[in-house]
């Protein structure tokens, strides 16, 4: 349970470096003693990393993970925060257990290091769930309007879809060859998949009082998509407040989400996901998906 960590804890190294009045790399190296001698190298060119923090986030899963942060004070980095939390949760889902990461940067009280209202719930139910073995209370994402990183701007990757291969192992092949090829071809040629395009969309949503994340998957159909565009009509009196892994176009109303550069391609039947962060009410969302 990272608690307003800052520079050398959760905050993603390279997008440190573009946050306007977050602690500085040099200066975290000069103050962290878990920032080895080799990072010292890195502070004045942070995308020469080879590893980034959103990684360590990652490696946690799919055990629990509470980050806690401040977006009321500059130094502590958190909208680079956001983007590694929300970077290493796609590993999360990759592995299916999305429920298992909570990060919470929307709280009101600005003091460092105060003990919060908004976090002593959720504090509780990770406590009942991990430790206690008691709770099953799902994971949220809550970014503050005044720190949310962007994903997007960032991520060259798609996250994977994972299976868990053969049910069965295969079987041995025999041992000895055999002796008399087969003495005719077959007479009807293999069937081809059935031929078709567009994609389809789906939305969850995680809700609190005043807000919601979104997350929606673009699925292919029977053809391989090249870009897609998904439309949703908002809620009355509800509002975009940030997107990742999209283009945006409104905030209001009826609003459209198109691929980014990595994640326009889609294999049939592969997905991708984005996500959009909005105020007030989620409730009563249907996206539509068209390809191109």
């Amino acid at each position: 349970m990272p608690v307003e960590s800052g520079t050398g804890g959760v905050p993603a190294f390279r997008s440190v470096a573009q946050e306007g009045g977050a602690q500085g790399l040099s200066s975290a190296y000069s103050e962290q003693p878990w920032l080895g001698d080799a990072f010292g190298s890195y502070t004045g060119n942070p995308s020469a990393l080879p590893v980034d923090t959103h990684q360590m986030v990652a490696m946690v899963a799919p055990r629990g993970l509470f980050i806690m942060e401040n977006p009321h004070i500059d130094w502590l980095a958190a909208q680079s925060g956001s983007v590694a939390a929300l970077a290493g949760a796609e590993v999360y889902k990759a592995l299916g257990a999305g429920d298992n990461i909570t990060y919470w940067s929307d709280v009101q009280d600005g003091t460092h290091c105060a003990a919060r209202s908004e976090w002593r719930t959720p504090m509780q139910q990770y406590i009942q769930k991990f430790l206690l073995k008691t709770g099953n209370a799902t994971g949220t994402f809550r970014i503050s309007s005044r720190k949310p990183g962007n994903l997007a701007q960032w991520r060259d990757w798609t996250t994977p879809t994972l299976s868990d291969g053969p049910t069965t192992p295969p079987t041995t092949p025999p041992t000895t060859p055999p002796t008399t090829p087969p003495t005719t071809n077959p007479t009807t040629p293999p069937t081809t998949p059935p031929t078709g395009a567009g994609c389809s969309a789906s939305i969850s949503v995680q809700s609190w009082t005043g807000g919601f994340v979104a997350t929606v998957r673009v699925t292919a159909g029977s053809s391989p998509i090249n870009g897609w565009t998904v439309s949703l009509t908002l809620p009355a009196g509800a509002s975009v407040v940030n997107a990742w892994n999209a283009n945006r176009s409104g905030n209001t109303g009826t609003v459209q989400f198109s691929n980014v550069s990595y994640n326009g391609s889609i294999a049939p039947g592969q997905s991708t996901e984005f996500g959009f962060q909005g105020s007030g009410s989620g409730t009563g969302m249907t996206p539509t998906c068209t390809a191109s």
